[in-house]
């Protein structure tokens, strides 16, 4: 009978609130709802709880909620300027506590005596409401940061790149309501780095992003707004043929096309309503149960932006142009025939990673760089390149051979860099990694070009030991860099870096933010200021810091510095605050919808094991599984009938023998193992595109694989529901186009 009065309780609350919501149509207009994207009456709660979010609630504080009923708001909470993240948690936790007592008090049916905030709390649910559902609203009282500021900041930022996306989607055949995902994802902005790694306007994670995207040590074309629009609009239009429908395939953009497919089965629908309400996932949690209604609630405020946020200027559609380089050239050589400046370059090509700006590397063959729209026209900037610079081949690496008892610290100190830089250019996975013998490359040192200096500033006076001649310069910050690390690169204190740039919070700094830098001059700068004549002077190397190694290990041993969007915090702030925790850096960090790890895996191959059971999947053996299970192949041969030498067919069900491993051990392994053979193949391919097959008299689609170059499990990643033993001839198949990538990594040949 509980579960009965339950029922009619949330009814009658879904009513009162669909009677709110008419008066709102009424009060003023909204979205135009699409058919392909529904906006289901009892998710209208969610979505307008998402509509505030984005509209008028600030990063400067949040709403204290229920996470299941996002109707029920207990309060708004308001963060006075300059509150640190630790702080803000106490604050959100003190009153989350306060709410969860109110809640027990309110489970127990005491109704006589209230207070004030009982009452008003009480209010907040239907009339009705019993204590079975208040006690479980106990455990669910949960923070979410506003967002209006910075909506409207992406906005202001779309109108340089929405004409691409909606050419984009247009072209593709994909519904224009799609173009405004970015303001879910980043807030259109294509700096943006997520603390899990994802990047770009499109929050592309790296292995999803390398199926159709460069993505390596020289390039990371996640970055670039154009090339990143392209690829997020084939990842949906994979996502919505294989799940059938806008919401689901939105769904998938977080939770990944497999995981969906699986909540589709266990469901037995692709209705929205009931997979988002009931389904039950140990990964499918707050963030993919919302992410289609907050981007209903995004679609809303972008279309009705003006009603939200009143007149905007926005920026102007960038209008650059496109240069395909057809050699390898270095970035200064670029700069003089363009007559443009490296700031400039930078802006425009946000996918050439680090080496490339600092000399390291060559910009690569085949890259369509983006120069000006009043830059010098192409073929005449090109022809003015010298012989010298015309490079065959990609600059080289020094290397360094790993001797007994090297750190990776101290062979970074070596050579004037740091531990971070030598793990992310030779792909390790951390700092103990390194071992006795290794090769590892090692960033090439450059002569640095030193521009002409500014008068010097009268206060405060230089330090000791320096010269007062200097040369004002421009940092530009990167994501993962720390104060503390700008001020020993650059040789200031950190208390003058904050004066120059009039930092009040030294906690947090920007990817991208152009702090002034007054570096020390040397006698040969010294000579520059004065005569005004640019010279070449060898590179500053990094002081020998033991306690910012030790500093680096550690923040490597803990997985890394968490990366955010726009936003990198201090080390040594980090090192002074007290711990959050992972809940409460989910709920006061900056994405959109905190958790999204967006742009999830592609693979919508279902790995799971079913009651001791699992279906073979492409390039699998019976070695494979015997190997992930520790057990012997003929064990798994006897336990399926199967005769010596007899061939595993695909997508057959095979029993598993889980005696030695457990179902989530062998899928662990599974799943790592399917990823290295994606991942390997995706260092020479790329996808490109996707079309629709017949299958002709004499064709199969093992042939069909040899003669594209599209492996097995990939033709089966587009084709999920296809039976590869049974297909017939006139069958249509969704034929995934890839092409080839150069050794160099530059231009692309298709497969021969």
């Amino acid at each position: 009978m509980a579960g009965v009065g339950l029922g009619r309780t949330l009814r009658a609350w879904i009513v009162s609130v669909l009677v709110a919501w008419l008066a709102l149509l009424v009060a003023g207009p909204v979205v135009a709802h699409s058919a392909l994207f529904p906006r289901p009456a009892e998710l209208e709660p969610d979505v307008r709880f998402w509509v505030r979010i984005y509209s008028s609630v600030t990063t400067q504080g949040g709403l204290l909620h229920d996470d299941r009923f996002l109707g029920v708001v207990y309060e708004e909470l308001r963060f006075p300027a300059g509150l640190s993240r630790p702080e803000r948690a106490e604050r959100v936790d003190a009153a989350r506590e306060k709410y969860q007592r109110i809640l027990r008090r309110l489970a127990t049916g005491e109704r006589e005596n209230l207070t004030d905030e009982e009452q008003r709390v009480l209010a907040l649910w239907p009339a009705d409401v019993d204590a079975k559902t208040l006690l479980a609203a106990v455990d669910r009282v949960r923070f979410q940061l506003g967002q209006a500021d910075r909506f409207r900041e992406g906005l202001v930022r779309a109108g340089a790149w929405e004409h691409h996306v909606e050419a984009t989607l247009r072209k593709m055949g994909l519904p224009d309501e799609l173009s405004a995902l970015p303001h879910v994802e980043s807030s259109f902005n294509p700096r943006a780095y997520s603390k899990v790694g994802a990047a770009g306007m499109w929050q592309f994670m790296p292995a999803t992003g390398r199926r159709w995207l460069r993505v390596d040590g020289i390039v990371d074309e996640r970055m670039d707004p154009y090339r990143s629009t392209v690829a997020a609009a084939q990842y949906l239009q994979l996502n919505h043929s294989i799940l059938g429908t806008w919401p689901l395939a939105l769904t998938a953009y977080n939770h990944g096309a497999g995981g969906m497919r699986r909540a589709k089965d266990m469901m037995g629908t692709d209705d929205i309503v009931t997979i988002a309400r009931n389904y039950q996932s140990r990964t499918f949690g707050f963030a993919s149960r919302n992410f289609y209604v907050s981007f209903l609630a995004a679609l809303e405020v972008d279309r009705n932006y003006r009603r939200y946020f009143g007149d905007l200027e926005r920026m102007p559609r960038d209008d650059s142009r496109v240069v395909r380089l057809p050699d390898y050239v270095p970035l200064a050589a670029l700069e003089r025939v363009f007559a443009t400046d490296q700031d400039t370059l930078r802006g425009l090509n946000l996918a050439l990673r680090e080496p490339i700006w600092s000399g390291e590397r060559w910009v690569p063959r085949g890259f369509e760089l983006r120069v000006p729209a009043r830059a010098v026209p192409a073929e005449r900037a090109l022809a003015q390149l010298a012989d010298d610079e015309r490079l065959d081949s990609q600059r080289r690496d020094p290397t360094h051979r790993v001797r007994r008892g090297e750190t990776l610290a101290a062979i970074a100190r070596q050579y004037g860099t740091t531990t971070q830089r030598l793990v992310a250019l030779n792909g390790l996975k951390s700092a103990r990694s390194v071992r006795a013998g290794m090769q590892l490359k090692l960033p090439q040192a450059q002569p640095v070009r030193v521009a002409r200096a500014e008068p010097a500033r009268p206060e405060p006076a230089p330090a000791a030991g320096t010269s007062a001649a200097a040369a004002d310069e421009i940092y530009v910050v990167r994501s993962g860099d720390t104060l503390t690390g700008i001020s020993k690169r650059v040789g200031l204190s950190e208390s003058e870096l904050m004066r120059l740039n009039r930092i009040r919070d030294r906690d947090f700094l920007f990817e991208g933010q152009r702090l002034r830098v007054a570096r020390a001059a040397t006698p040969a700068a010294a000579a520059v200021a004065a005569t005004a004549v640019a010279t070449e002077i060898p590179p500053l190397v990094a002081p020998d810091d033991a306690a910012e190694d030790a500093a680096e290990d550690a923040a490597e041993d803990a997985g890394g510095v968490a990366r955010e969007p726009a936003r990198v915090a201090g080390a040594a702030a980090r090192a002074r605050a007290q711990p959050v925790s992972r809940e409460q850096a989910a709920e006061l960090g900056p994405a959109l919808v905190p958790g999204v790890q967006s742009a999830a895996t592609a693979d919508p191959t279902d790995y799971s094991v079913v009651n001791g059971a699992t279906i073979v999947q492409g390039s699998e053996t019976l070695g494979h599984f015997a190997e992930w299970l520790e057990v012997s192949a003929s064990r798994l041969r006897q336990l399926n009938g199967m005769k010596p030498g007899a061939a595993l067919p695909l997508g057959r069900r095979i029993r598993l023998d889980l005696s030695k491993v457990d179902a989530d051990t062998f899928e662990e392994r599974r799943v790592a193992w399917h990823r290295r053979v994606q991942e390997e193949f995706f260092q020479r391919f790329r996808i490109t595109g996707q079309e629709s097959y017949r299958l002709r008299a004499g064709e199969s689609l093992w042939a069909l694989t040899q003669r594209s170059s599209v492996p097995v499990w990939l033709l089966r990643q587009y084709n999920p529901e296809t039976d590869f033993m049974s297909v017939r001839i006139g069958a249509e198949i969704v034929l995934p186009r890839v092409e080839a990538v150069t050794a160099a990594g530059g231009a692309r040949a298709e497969p021969g």
